[in-house]
């Protein structure tokens, strides 16, 4: 865990974030593999990155900006305009929503939960 003390930086660019193939079951294309790693666990901050491929995901309660990388989400349930990410993208997302990911270049985001 890497914790975001006062008056420190913590890149989000750099620090690392441990993969891991993601299960056979949400695979929708490729060999996408995922991770997280705690920024701040009592706030709930941390990075997410994704590797290209696509997967499905039922999602948490979070809001998230898009720091590196490009990938479409398509919202399944509910049915959703899909969305393109790309960085700077802010988006939010409600618990439940189920969604496939799509990512072209690897994705990495700085999530609030």
């Amino acid at each position: 865990m890497t914790e975001l003390d006062p008056g420190r930086v913590v890149s989000a660019l750099t620090v690392e974030v441990p993969l891991e193939p993601v299960t056979a079951a949400q695979v929708v294309a490729g060999t996408p593999a995922t991770g997280s790693v705690d920024l701040e666990e009592d706030l709930g901050i941390g990075v997410w990155e994704m590797t290209p491929g696509a997967m499905r995901d039922t999602e948490i309660e979070e809001v998230f900006v898009v720091v590196a990388g490009s990938a479409t989400v398509e919202f399944v349930d509910p049915k959703l305009p899909t969305i393109e990410l790309a960085p700077g993208a802010v988006v939010s997302l409600e618990a439940g929503m189920k969604t496939v990911w799509t990512v072209r270049e690897t994705l990495r985001k700085v999530y609030l939960v």
